[in-house]
């Protein structure tokens, strides 16, 4: 799909019909994803600097927006990590576009008069086409003109997976200062970050912190202008790529990017942060204050795989302890784990699944672990078939590069992450050990299979049992695999990995938030347990309607008590 006017409207949810191609979920631990994906990073750390476009920003225009609402009573809604799979994005992009939206026994909450996408509007890596058919499309086809009581405007923080091409397929898409649209959503920003007045002396501030790095100076130019126009004691629900304040338990530095903006342009002007939010993390965590009354909520449920809930810790200090640094921004609070979703009883559940899904949503990385098992095979039985003479040397060189590769790739894929405070040295072991159980397999799965007697049958049947071969070693090294990930997930590693192998496009979430007239803001975590799998289209339906509807109504609820800041 070229990002271009939207078609007729459609009358089957064909891809011919929709015009974009309905995209599967991205199966993580695929051999072309896995060299993608690890060229990405390496890219993002080498280059990360040369991608950097922001200081390209300074020209555009500097607009503070203005989100006045409807009386001085204002709705808008959050939404972080979309742009995956089509049945998970769009079941979230069709709730946000309705008109209203009954949770519970809650009054229905009409649709927001905005919306924030907070980071990551596509997978897995940016370019024209895929924010085409994985973010523009589905939400286009959810809202594909303005609703007659006007338009929602549009704004956009990019994450780590919108900056591996520098930005340039965001701000083609997002940054157009109110000349695109996304559907029925007005894209109003001219830059990768901004700032929202809303009533009642609050702001919506989103920050952009390329990986985590730091803010470039025209950013900060940019976002000091807005502070001059501050009073003191004006409140701000503060945006940020990734939940830094999570990341800080293993690595104090995640936060510094913030702590640096709160002291240097936030403290200045007397703002009191209320609410930090953020993606990055896909599910919904919120911590309370002990202290303070300021919330802390990451909620990067918008399409994207499931990322476990059970190892968020119970509690967290924010700012981290840093000793022998700066002073920090404010005093530290403690924060407490408040509600997760999903639950961490149902996320170790989903934990568990890990056997029966990264096969069945990643035959290819099977196909990948079999080949290497039968190359393994048959490089073990030509070495056994030459008990001594320089052959026998010569052959010890392939079994010896192949058990290298194994061991090189399980350490490298035990140490690639920082997730988790296991020290590198014992990740190395972690992995060495996952490498070598491997190898035993390969051993001991070439013993038993040269003592069938299919193996010494004549031509073509050693054809058919070595395809046989990689298929059977396939299957059990995979479950190695996964037992390997159970495993090392219990000591904090490869817990992503975990779960983006099995493709959970379950158990999604977003934000609608309500500003009232007395000034009070309030959140609503709505969660999605089940996100539809079947669509109709809507041919006969009015031009503001969605384009489909599913067969059966999506279900919600709240995760927890709605939040009220006051």
């Amino acid at each position: 799909m070229s990002i271009s006017d939207p078609p007729h409207r459609p009358t089957s949810p064909s891809d011919k019909e929709l015009g974009f191609s309905k995209a599967k979920p991205v199966h993580w631990l695929s051999p072309l994803m896995l060299i993608n994906t690890a060229f990405q990073v390496v890219a993002s750390n080498v280059f990360g600097e040369y991608l950097d476009k922001r200081d390209l920003q300074q020209p555009l225009p500097t607009t503070v927006f203005t989100e006045s609402g409807d009386g001085d009573e204002l709705w808008f809604d959050f939404v972080a990590d979309l742009g995956d799979g089509f049945n998970s994005t769009y079941s979230i992009a069709y709730l946000l576009a309705q008109d209203s939206l009954t949770v519970g026994d809650l009054p229905p909450m009409p649709r927001g008069q905005f919306l924030v996408m907070g980071g990551d509007e596509v997978y897995p890596t940016p370019s024209w086409q895929r924010y085409g058919d994985k973010t523009k499309g589905p939400y286009e086809a959810a809202m594909p003109v303005p609703p007659e009581g006007g338009q929602p405007n549009l704004y956009a923080l990019p994450g780590n997976h919108d900056w591996y091409d520098g930005l340039t397929s965001f701000m083609r898409l997002f940054a157009k200062d109110g000349t695109h649209h996304v559907g029925g959503w007005n894209a109003r920003q001219a830059r990768s970050y901004f700032a929202i007045e809303l009533p009642h002396r609050w702001w919506l501030l989103a920050v952009d912190t390329q990986f985590g790095a730091y803010i470039d100076d025209a950013q900060l130019a940019y976002f000091h202008g807005a502070a001059a126009r501050f009073a003191p004691g004006d409140k701000v629900i503060l945006c940020t790529p990734t939940p830094s304040w999570v990341e800080a338990v293993d690595n104090p530095g995640a936060y510094d990017p913030i702590d640096f903006f709160v002291r240097t342009v936030l403290n200045p002007a007397g703002a009191d942060i209320k609410l930090m939010l953020s993606g990055d993390l896909h599910h919904y965590t919120h911590y309370r204050p002990t202290d303070n009354d300021r919330h802390l909520i990451h909620c990067g449920g918008g399409g994207a795989y499931l990322y476990p809930t059970h190892r968020m810790p119970e509690s967290i200090p924010v700012p981290p302890p840093r000793p022998n640094t700066h002073t920090p921004s404010e005093p530290q609070s403690t924060y407490e784990l408040a509600a997760t979703f999903p639950s961490k009883a149902r996320s170790r559940r989903y934990a568990a699944g890990v056997f029966g899904r990264v096969p069945r949503y990643n035959l290819g990385f099977v196909g990948l672990l079999g080949g290497t098992q039968t190359a393994l095979m048959l490089a073990l039985l030509a070495l056994f078939g030459h008990p001594s003479g320089e052959t026998r040397r010569w052959l010890e060189l392939p079994v010896g590069l192949i058990g290298l590769v194994i061991l090189l790739a399980t350490v490298s894929f035990a140490t690639s992450t920082t997730d988790g405070t296991l020290h590198r040295w014992r990740r190395v072991a972690l992995g060495g050990g996952h490498g070598l159980t491997q190898i035993g397999l390969g051993i001991l799965g070439t013993w038993a299979w040269s003592s069938l007697p299919l193996m010494h049958a004549g031509w073509p049947l050693p054809i058919f049992t070595t395809l046989l071969y990689l298929i059977v070693l396939g299957f059990v090294s995979t479950m190695l695999f996964c037992a390997y990930m159970l495993l090392a997930s219990s000591f904090g590693v490869n817990t992503n990995e975990l779960f983006s192998g099995q493709s959970i496009v379950d158990s999604k979430s977003f934000l609608r938030l309500h500003l009232d007239r007395d000034g009070a803001l309030t959140v609503h975590p709505i969660a999605v347990p089940k996100v539809s799998r079947h669509w109709r289209a809507t041919p006969e339906a009015v031009p503001t309607a969605s384009w489909l509807e599913p067969v059966a109504p999506i279900g919600t609820h709240l995760v927890e008590a709605p939040i009220v800041i006051r």
